[in-house]
């Protein structure tokens, strides 16, 4: 019998099922799936189902699909099919044998409809769509009998048949399956299983002009492949009892053992909207630059931003899986990353708003090389060379003419350290006309390179730098929430909520070695944050840095 090491993950509810039917019998292996439509860019909610499905197949040793569910040709799209694809692998997981997809089996689930049919369990009924609704009922109402509902099996058979050669509009009919117009559950109120859809279908062509529904689809494929168990979001708790219904009025899945769906509750994040409909309203009308946008919950826009699948993996571990809806604070997700880059991410400084510094008392000769180390705390990353000379750069919050003592940096007349190098004093500045300061004017203390100084001397603050000559010129794109409420979802539309200052980009410097910084490789820019070059726009030529994340939470 197939087990898992309990060690490796914390139990939840999924897990004990799995492990009484493991334990009773009932299978011999675990078979999981992830099937998503492919009619946009994952996101971390799918992340979970992701981390969950495929780490239960590892964990269990056993098996995890990945199908697609392709039967709405509208909507879909060859690069959301490579996209996913993409994501799954860059999460850490790969699939059991090959891609599978829902029209893969279109011919049986044909057959199947057929099979209904004739066992007078389906019917094609003509009711336009809004007669369809009123005829339905409403939650407090039972629904009405179709006039079509009892058109004689043979006379079915030869109307879905005409449905399969396009010889009806769309819309103009759909096969339905007879269960119950009264049942209080909506969807078992002779729900739709085929309608007319006149689409070219990524995979099929045009072959078929009939398409199936999802929940007629999704159980058959599921039994087919012999999933073991079917794991979805709350959302479908109640279309269990179709997905049931169907498999249980067709002859070939009457196994005792056969697949059974279980639901858990999907991610609700702060600041985060989770419908794919929604998101794609956004790169549509191009209020994000795309499904990668970094500022997207999408797993590509996390990718872009810096975010790593390790950050992800432990994310989706520490909300757990339950029954329970809930929504779970943002900081959870950036407590994640900002662990694993404060361990992993090498070190490098960027001024992002530079005025110059310029150290009077230094020689004219050429600059100097200073040796810093990659990481303050793991020797193992190595060292990194600086370039230190007569004239700097430093971020212009670092400089006041006259502070209180609780400001760290340069003030006139006062010391401060220069990261990995000297200690300088500011003796005097330049301002422009409007009167911005321009240059500090320093001395420095040629005794003071390095952590310890010589004299045992302390000073209060460090601040960053870069060398004049030798600095390259960056853009920054600093990203906030996307949305300003915590709960966008609630809201009727997007725009309401949409953070008019959830990008902000400013130029500005970056130390050489940066040049050729790995496209979505985090570092962190000391006393700025973590950052990544841009996957898309950053080159050698023109570096682009995206901020990962602040090294603390400084969204209000």
């Amino acid at each position: 019998m197939s087990h898992v090491d309990t060690e490796v993950r914390p139990s939840n509810f999924i897990r004990n099922i799995i492990d009484e039917d493991l334990k009773s019998g009932k299978h011999s292996q675990v078979h999981t799936r992830f099937p998503p439509e492919p009619n946009g860019y994952l996101h971390i909610g799918h992340a979970k189902s992701i981390c969950l499905n495929f780490g239960i197949a590892k964990d269990y040793q056993g098996q995890c699909n990945l199908r697609f569910d392709d039967t709405n040709p509208e909507k879909e799209d060859i690069n959301y099919v490579k996209s996913i694809q993409e994501d799954v692998r860059w999460l850490g997981f790969e699939w059991s044998g090959d891609i599978r997809y829902s029209s893969n089996y279109f011919d049986q689930l044909h057959q199947y409809a057929v099979e209904l049919i004739t066992k007078g369990l389906a019917y094609v009924c003509f009711l336009n769509g809004e007669q369809t609704r009123e005829y339905r009922g409403s939650l407090k109402e039972p629904g009405k009998n179709s006039p079509y509902r009892d058109t004689s099996v043979e006379e079915n058979l030869a109307l879905f048949e005409k449905m399969r050669k396009g010889e009806f509009k769309e819309g103009e009919c759909a096969l339905r399956a007879k269960i119950d117009m009264a049942s209080p559950f909506m969807c078992m109120r002779d729900p739709i299983i085929y309608r007319i859809r006149f689409a070219h279908h990524h995979q099929t062509g045009d072959k078929w002009c009939i398409y199936p529904m999802y929940d007629f689809t999704h159980c058959i494929s599921d039994a087919i492949e012999n999933i073991t168990h079917s794991i979805c979001t709350l959302e479908f708790q109640d279309n269990r009892r179709l997905y049931d219904w169907v498999l249980d009025h067709l002859n070939d899945f009457q196994a005792p053992n056969r697949t059974r769906q279980y639901e858990f509750s999907r991610l609700n994040l702060e600041y985060t909207l989770m419908s794919k409909r929604k998101l794609n309203d956004l790169v549509t009308r191009k209020l994000v630059d795309g499904w990668d946008d970094p500022r997207m919950p999408t797993i590509a826009g996390l990718r872009r931003r810096g975010y790593t699948s390790a950050s992800i993996r432990e994310f989706c571990l520490r909300i757990g899986v339950t029954k329970q809806e809930n929504l779970i604070e943002v900081g959870m997700l950036d407590a994640c990353i900002r662990e694993e880059l404060n361990e992993h991410a090498p070190r490098a400084m960027a001024v992002l708003r530079p005025i110059k510094v310029v150290i009077e008392n230094y020689p004219d000769a050429q600059p100097e090389t200073i040796t810093a180390p990659a990481h303050p705390n793991n020797e193992a990353m190595g060292t990194r060379e600086l370039t230190f000379g007569r004239e700097l750069f430093i971020d212009v919050d670092d400089f006041k003419e006259e502070a209180n003592k609780h400001f760290k940096r340069l003030v006139l007349g006062k010391e401060v350290r220069l990261r990995n190098a000297y200690i300088i004093k500011a003796e005097r500045c330049d301002k422009d006309a409007d009167g911005n300061i321009t240059t500090v004017y320093c001395t420095y203390d040629a005794d003071t390179l390095g952590k310890n100084p010589a004299d045992g001397r302390k000073v209060k603050g460090v601040i960053h730098w870069v060398e004049a000559s030798t600095a390259k010129p960056a853009e920054f794109r600093l990203y906030d929430r996307l949305f300003t409420s915590e709960n966008p979802a609630a809201f009727e539309t997007v725009d309401e909520v949409l953070n008019p200052n959830s990008l902000t980009v400013v130029k500005g410097l970056v130390e050489p070695g940066l040049v050729n910084a790995p496209a979505e490789k985090a570092f962190q820019f000391e006393r700025e944050g973590y950052f990544c070059a841009d996957s898309k726009d950053s080159s050698a030529e023109h570096l682009v840095f995206n901020l990962t994340v602040p090294l603390r939470d400084t969204f209000a």
